[in-house]
C-alpha cells in the first residue's frame, strides 16, 4: 500500500501524555482525542474516519485506544477495511486489511473483549471506591452549581410559570440539574 500512514491516539483525560503511544512510529498525520473510550463518537476519531482513503494505513497503539467496546471496535475496523484502509495495532502486533484470516478475526474479538472487560472493571472499582468514601463521610458528590439564594430564585421563577428550559439556560445549568434543585427540600 502506498497511501498515507495516519495515526490515531486516545487518552482518557486532558492531563495524560499522548506522546508515548506512537513514539518512534512515522505517520503523515496524527489525530488525537482526549476522551473516554466508552463511546465511539469522539471528535478526532470521526475526523480521522472521514480523512482516510483507500490505500491508507491507520496506526493505533493498541485496540483499547480505538474502542473499549467490542461492538464499536469491530464496527470501526470493518468500516475501515471495507474502504480499502489497513489498520495496524502496534501493541498487539496485528494488522487488518479486510482479507483477514479467521485467526486474525478471532484475535480482534478476544483482544476487544479484554478491553471491554477492563472498562467494566474500572467502572466497578470506581463505584466501590465511591461507596467506601461515602461510608467514611469523605465523599459528598459534586459541589452544587448554585447558591441557596440562586436556588430560591430558581424555584420562585418556576413557580411563577416561567419555562423551565429558559430558567435553566439563564442559570447556566442543564434541565436535569434544574429538576434536581426543584426536588430539593427548602
Amino acid at each position: 500500500m502506498n497511501g498515507q500512514r495516519v495515526g490515531y491516539v486516545r487518552v482518557s483525560s486532558f492531563d495524560q501524555n499522548t506522546e508515548r503511544q506512537l513514539e518512534d512510529i512515522q505517520c503523515d498525520r496524527v489525530f488525537t482525542d482526549k476522551a473516554s473510550g466508552k463511546d465511539a463518537h469522539r471528535e478526532q476519531l470521526d475526523e480521522m474516519l472521514k480523512y482516510v482513503r483507500d490505500g491508507d494505513t491507520v496506526v493505533v497503539h493498541s485496540m483499547d485506544r480505538l474502542a473499549r467496546n467490542l461492538d464499536d471496535l469491530r464496527r470501526i475496523v470493518q468500516s475501515l477495511t471495507k474502504r480499502g484502509v489497513c489498520i495496524e495495532f502496534e501493541k498487539e502486533n496485528l494488522s487488518f486489511t479486510g482479507e483477514d484470516s479467521p485467526m486474525a478475526n478471532l484475535m480482534l474479538s478476544v483482544m476487544g473483549a479484554f478491553a471491554e472487560f477492563e472498562r467494566a472493571l474500572i467502572r466497578e472499582r470506581q463505584r466501590e471506591g465511591i461507596a467506601l468514601a461515602k461510608q467514611r463521610g469523605a465523599y459528598r458528590g459534586r459541589k452544587r452549581a448554585l447558591s441557596d439564594e440562586d436556588i430560591k430564585a430558581l424555584k420562585s421563577r418556576v413557580d411563577a410559570g416561567e419555562k423551565k428550559s429558559q430558567v435553566a439556560r439563564e442559570f447556566g445549568i442543564s434541565r436535569e440539574t434544574l429538576y434536581q434543585y426543584l426536588r430539593m427540600k427548602n
